[in-house]
């Protein structure tokens, strides 16, 4: 069932859902300074909510210490103005830790990640989840992709249970995306929401939008926060224009930038950070099993990122792109 203080300040935001990245030292330990850097950055730059630890913030690779931590820091950052959202994953026992904890660190809700490992059974995921979602008064975000794809009617009862606000989806089924929200529409009527969470979303933000999901998160905002915000002011606009301006955005860098992605396992994150130390951001390596990226992919990646900023000039008219703002993430 919908709780109004999350689902609300979410359902119409006023820029892209920013998923920070989590920083760390030349010895590879946790620099919660340079995260507090890179969160405040991001608000300031016009992010609508902050995601911390989750799938770029590499949630598999922090202890719980390290979490509670990211997520106060978080919490800190932002003084309210836009909501925390933690992660919580693994087996339900350590999701329910993680809620916890992120409930003592101040955060708003949590997007519960897939359980670890196992294929599980629509009735243990219903069960997985229902049970995160009573162990604490947080708002619980469902992430579907790899191991937990559930079914519509799953969909319908989770969208009936107390705590479930919303689903996220990163497996990018079309068919089924659109048989889940007509199923919650028709069976379980409310303020559901729904979030196209594919590793690079604005590719497929268009086709969400016409199935009705218009929120998404958006990895791009964290090292060029300006990209970003041209391209959802003008999906968000709705027009002719504004799609125009979509395509070329499409067109001109995000296509090129998913692309560049696949060229490596787990360049959703290491590409990521990659871009943000390019913003003059040093927010370190990534953590094993993950690894960087090749030194010509970077070079690439600092290449499309001027070639999207140069397509910002033929922007809609009027619109303020964030250029001033350039670097801040």
């Amino acid at each position: 069932m919908t709780s109004a203080p999350l689902a609300s300040r979410l359902r119409v935001p006023s820029g892209p859902l920013f998923f920070p990245v989590t920083a760390y030292g030349p010895d590879g330990s946790l620099d919660l300074e340079t995260f507090r850097t890179h969160v405040r950055a991001g608000v300031d730059a016009g992010a609508a909510a902050v995601f911390a630890c989750c799938g770029t913030g590499e949630f598999h690779a922090l202890t719980p210490e390290e979490f509670h931590s990211c997520v106060a820091a978080a919490v800190e950052e932002t003084a309210g103005r836009v909501p925390v959202v933690a992660g919580a994953g693994y087996g339900t026992a350590l999701a329910v830790r993680y809620a916890r904890l992120a409930e003592e660190a101040g955060a708003d809700g949590l997007l519960a990640m897939p359980p670890y490992l196992v294929v599980a059974g629509q009735e243990g995921l219903i069960r997985h989840y229902t049970e995160l979602a009573a162990a604490t008064p947080l708002d619980v975000i469902v992430y579907q992709r790899d191991n937990a794809v559930l079914t519509p009617e799953t969909v319908v009862e989770l969208a009936r249970a107390e705590g479930v606000i919303g689903f996220k989806d990163g497996l990018g089924d079309m068919d089924l995306m659109q048989r889940t929200v007509s199923a919650v529409r028709s069976e379980a009527p409310g303020d559901f929401l729904y979030f196209n969470g594919l590793p690079t979303a604005e590719l497929t933000a268009l086709a969400y939008r016409g199935i009705g999901v218009s929120l998404y998160s958006s990895a791009v905002f964290c090292f060029a926060p300006d990209i970003a915000l041209a391209f959802h002011r003008a999906l968000g606009a709705g027009t002719a224009a504004g799609d125009a301006t979509v395509n070329r955005l499409v067109d001109g860098f995000y296509r090129p930038f998913v692309e560049l992605r696949a060229l490596g396992r787990g360049y959703a994150v290491s590409l990521v950070k990659a871009g943000v130390r390019l913003s003059g951001l040093d927010v370190g390596g990534v953590r094993p099993p993950l690894n960087e990226p090749a030194a010509e992919h970077v070079k690439r990646l600092a290449e499309l990122i001027e070639r999207g900023r140069a397509l910002l000039g033929d922007e809609l008219p009027g619109q303020d792109t964030g250029k001033t703002r350039r670097g801040n993430a």
